[in-house]
């Protein structure tokens, strides 16, 4: 035992002693090589102050000549050894360009005299000694030049250590939301910035455990930092997105390269207070397994976080099959998920060039197929979401769902088997909100409106009971509950000023006859891209549903051109086709074909080709009408909404024009099941079999089933909104009433009908028969 005194330092929990060449830390002795201990000595010998890279070597390597790089990865062992999180820097800090300051707090003490540590002799490896190429070739496998007695019992102490911390209580629960940060990359080589973070996420979503916070909401958080919504995450940034989303955890991440090969590290921090939950790391030999070990560690630090072995093992796909083998596609890929959820548009080629360096890369051609889809592209979204579906056999869990959901949904059109994609998706992974916000729409397209506010309010609870939810506000609105609409409109718009909130709002001021809210919902919505025409659409059906259609066509024709302006020819088709059915339902034939025929030529998609053959089957011209199913019919073999609604619906029309009452009504029994549901969620198109089922009833002669189907329209006022039926219904149900005796109950519905038509043009054909009829009414 010595009896002299000497000084120690001391730093945090860390004690130095320059005379053994030992780091201690809560006195128990950490292991670190020579050349390593003496670039700390260094740095905590100057604590505070900025020692430059030059001097820092010189003092370590006096009399040899090494490389930058032996520095650097002196300082990433000190780091490591220190238990610095990735990016926190808390001893030592890099000042780009210079050198290294060592940040904390140094106290010298004089050694204590009741502590003894025993100095056994140590063989070292003299790195100055060697040649470049031999100090670049030695890994981190070869740092360690611990000998005799003092190695294995340390041995014993770090694998006494490393079993009671990997055998701890799970460090979170399937409710704790963790945030991603970008990867520090000290390699210099920008291919892993942001690559690296996009490729752990990929990694992450296969767990059903983890709740990932979402690019969304951390685009979100960012915004009410001050900070730009794709802002690189930084340590410094994911711990106070965290904090502020009540997270449990940030995922800190970092890349070095120590001569060839690369060592990742990943670090699970405590959003409180900053402290490790679990750390995992890896080993690349070369740039080309980086991404196997980016799995590596992803695999590690879950089941380090609670998640079990049989689950870690059951959804865990290699990186280079849920991702991409390529790092240069990974990047742009990372780049393009960044910028969209902002503008669809820009990140067009970034997916693009991701698939120019990977032309096998699934998810690329995924996200590309729903981008179309979103922009009206139907043609282009089915090639990408085809050429993903034939890639999607090796993908992970998630992303086969993924897949092959939005395959079913968006290519396919069978929504039947869609709904059972995403309700199993949504199943294994509970806390993913993408299947529950489709199933949602899925829901609305089936008609099934209970069911949707269920996985509206579901994903609003899972998510935050802050989250700004249109879907949430327009399942009120589908089941009349419009108070309950409104309201969460309006905070929805407090929390995000979303254009699709003054549309619903238009829609419950519509039913509320609230004509100076529909101004003032309108106006929001004026000269804004891809919403004027929406806007222009609910305005020009608002005028049919009034009957003043010489109103209404000057608004259709503005939608129509806002629509091709916006460079979406498929809402415009749209708009001409239900401008064209309207016409066709009050008798006004001429214009109806005229217009028929002008969607026809604006774009070939399949809305706007169904609704325009309803509008020409009513209109007389069976030829056209017949030809139009016929080709729908096999083009879209499996799309649900054709063979179930469409289809039906076309044939009812030229079966009723027809006189063929009886065939009309087989013709639409196929639709019962979802003919409640909206046809096409863009035009406000719905109901409509419901609608000729009634005229068929009529046609009939068969008064009471006839005020029944008509009765279905109004009772979901919701709904059906500001389309032409909803008023024509109180007409069909007069006519109805008719033919079943019920004179009184005729002449109200009659009369509600002319209330709503009160300023209707007096030359439509259907307000003349009307008028004619009503006065006959006994």
């Amino acid at each position: 035992m010595a009896t002299e005194t000497k000084q120690l330092y001391e730093f945090g929990p860390f004690r130095l002693d320059p005379d053994k060449l030992l780091l201690l830390r809560d006195d128990q002795p950490i292991p670190l090589p020579p050349k390593a201990f003496e670039t700390l000595l260094v740095l905590v010998q100057h604590s505070e102050t900025l020692v430059l890279k030059d001097d820092l070597m010189k003092s370590v390597w006096p009399d040899t000549f090494v490389e930058e790089s032996n520095l650097a990865q002196n300082i990433f062992v000190l780091r490591k050894t220190l238990a610095e999180a990735a990016g926190d820097h808390r001893y030592i800090v890099t000042v780009p360009g210079r050198g290294y300051r060592f940040t904390e707090k140094v106290r010298l003490v004089p050694e204590r005299l009741d502590i003894v540590v025993e100095s056994h002799s140590i063989t070292r490896v003299v790195v100055d000694e060697q040649t470049d190429d031999q100090a670049d070739d030695k890994t981190s496998s070869r740092w360690w030049p611990w000998v005799g007695v003092t190695a294995i019992a340390l041995a014993a102490v770090f694998a006494a250590a490393w079993y009671g911390s990997s055998h701890r209580a799970p460090k979170l629960t399937e409710k704790d939301t963790v945030v991603i940060a970008d990867f520090a990359n000290t390699t210099g080589d920008p291919v892993f910035d942001g690559a690296l973070r996009q490729g752990l996420s990929a990694q992450l979503e296969q767990s059903p455990f983890l709740n990932l916070l979402s690019d969304q909401r951390v685009g979100q958080t960012l915004s009410l930092m001050g900070q730009p919504k794709d802002a690189r995450l930084t340590h410094e940034l994911a711990q106070e997105v965290c904090q502020r989303t009540a997270g449990a955890a940030a995922l800190d991440g970092s890349i070095a390269q120590i001569g060839t090969s690369y060592l990742l590290t990943l670090r699970a921090l405590d959003c409180s207070n900053g402290e490790a939950l679990a750390s995992a790391e890896a080993e690349a030999s070369d740039k080309n397994h980086v991404l196997d070990a980016l799995g590596s560690v992803a695999s590690a630090i879950r089941g380090k976080l609670g998640e079990s072995l049989a689950s870690v093992q059951k959804y865990d796909v290699r990186p280079e099959d849920v991702t991409t083998p390529s790092l240069e596609a990974l990047k742009a890929y990372s780049l393009a998920m960044r910028g969209r959820k902002d503008d669809l548009i820009p990140t067009i080629p970034l997916f693009q060039r991701a698939l120019d360096k990977d032309p096998t890369f699934a998810m690329a051609y995924a996200q590309l197929g729903v981008i179309y889809f979103n922009l009206g592209e139907s043609a282009r979204a089915a090639e990408n979401l085809r050429r993903a579906y034939e890639l999607r056999e090796r993908l992970s869990e998630r992303e086969n769902f993924y897949i092959t959901a939005h395959y079913h949904d968006m290519v396919t059109g069978n929504l039947e088997a869609a709904r059972e994609d995403y309700e199993l998706w949504s199943q294994i992974y509970p806390r993913d909100s993408v299947p529950r916000g489709n199933l949602g729409i899925i829901y609305i397209l089936l008609g099934s409106f209970d069911d949707a506010l269920a996985m509206a309010q579901k994903d609003k609870e899972l998510s935050r009971p802050t989250k700004p939810d249109s879907n949430l506000a327009s399942a009120y609105l589908y089941l009349n509950r419009l108070e309950e609409a409104r309201t969460t409109a309006q905070d929805g718009l407090r929390i995000q000023a979303a254009p699709i909130y003054h549309t619903i709002l238009y829609g419950i001021d519509f039913l509320q006859r609230d004509v100076p809210g529909m101004d003032k919902e309108s106006a929001e919505l004026v000269g804004k891209p891809g919403w004027e025409d929406a806007i222009l659409q609910k305005q020009a059906d608002t005028a049919s549903y009034g009957g003043q259609f010489a109103k209404a066509r000057v608004l259709a024709k503005r939608a129509v051109e806002s629509a091709q302006r916006a460079d979406d020819k498929q809402s415009a088709a749209e708009y001409q086709a239900v401008a064209a059915l309207h016409e066709a339902l009050v008798g006004n034939i001429a214009q109806a074909k005229e217009q028929a025929h002008a969607a026809l030529a604006l774009s070939s998609g399949r809305e706007g080709e169904a609704i325009s053959a309803i509008a020409l089957g009513l209109a007389g011209d069976y030829t056209q009408a017949t030809r139009l199913a016929s080709t729908l019919d096999k083009t879209y073999p499996e799309n649900t909404i054709i063979h179930s609604n469409f289809l039906p619906t076309i044939r009812a029309a030229i079966d009723t024009q027809t006189r063929n009452a009886a065939r009309a009504i087989d013709d639409l029994a196929p639709a019962a099941p979802y003919e409640l549901g909206y046809t096409d969620l863009g035009a406000g198109f719905c109901l409509y079999p419901v609608y000729l089922r009634g005229q068929a009833y009529l046609e009939a002669e068969q008064g009471p089933p006839a005020a029944a189907e008509f009765q279905k329209i109004l009772d979901h006022p919701g709904v059906v909104q500001e389309e032409i039926i909803g008023a024509l219904a109180h007409l069909g149900q007069g006519r109805a009433y008719v033919l079943s005796g019920d004179s009184s109950k005729a002449r109200a519905a009659y009369q509600d009908f002319f209330t709503l038509w009160k300023d209707a043009d007096p030359d439509v054909p259907i307000l003349k028969q009307a008028r004619i009829e009503y006065a006959k009414v006994q």
